[in-house]
Parts: structure tokens; C-alpha cells; sequence
């Protein structure tokens, strides 16, 4: 069975850093790409980062390049989301999603299969 529960939300000041964490079963860890996502209030769901099972090509959105950190924990299938230098319009409930998908196609798309309940994120 597929779990993703999300955790590591909260409301902070700009400027401001928040961990989110991703508890992925091991059936989720199996998949070849696992992601961050957000949707804000009436927008669309958008990518954030994205990272293969071996780490090597994280890719980001280029509105959080250089601020946000994507990584992974084997050892307790744990998805980690490092958020830096935090701003008003990063303020979104965010979700974790892993998903298969062939090197050809990457990983840094939206059409994942299998999805957490998300986490709120607020910058004010």
C-alpha cells in the first residue's frame, strides 16, 4: 500500500526557513521519482522539486533555485524539503508524490500517481 504523510509545516516570517518531511512506505519509496509540490490559494498546482531514488538530478522550479533543498533518507524512507529565505508568495499547502517514470520522460513533471494529504505552509 502507497502512504505519503506529510509533516514540518507552520507559519513563519519572511526570511524565515521550514523543513518539510515526507514518511513514504516502502511501496512509495519503490518508485523511480518521488516530488514536492504546492498549490496556493486559486492557483495551480505547480511543481517544486523533484529527485530520482540515487539522488543524483534534483531539479527545481525556478522560483525556488538557489533557496529550497530536495533530498532523500534510505535509511527511514524519508523525502525532505529544505526551504530557505522564505517568502510571502511561497505560501501553499504543499504535497509530497512519488511516481514512475522513465529516464526519458525525468522526473520534474506533475503527473505523479500517488499523492500525500499536504502540509500548510504560511509566510506573513
Amino acid at each position: 500500500q502507497v502512504q505519503l504523510v506529510e509533516s514540518g509545516g507552520g507559519s513563519v516570517e519572511p526570511g524565515g526557513s521550514l523543513r518539510l518531511s515526507c514518511a513514504a512506505s516502502t511501496d512509495a519509496w519503490s518508485r523511480s521519482c518521488m516530488g514536492w509540490f504546492r498549490q496556493g490559494p486559486e492557483k495551480k498546482r505547480e511543481v517544486v522539486a523533484t529527485i530520482d531514488p540515487g539522488a543524483r538530478f534534483p531539479a527545481y522550479a525556478d522560483s525556488v533555485k538557489g533557496r529550497f533543498k530536495i533530498s532523500l533518507d534510505s535509511a527511514d524512507n524519508t523525502l525532505y524539503l529544505r526551504m530557505t529565505s522564505l517568502k510571502p508568495e511561497d505560501s501553499a499547502m504543499y504535497y509530497c508524490a512519488s511516481g514512475e517514470f522513465s529516464v526519458s520522460e525525468g522526473c520534474f513533471r506533475d503527473t505523479y500517481s500517488d499523492w500525500g494529504q499536504g502540509t500548510q505552509v504560511t509566510v506573513s
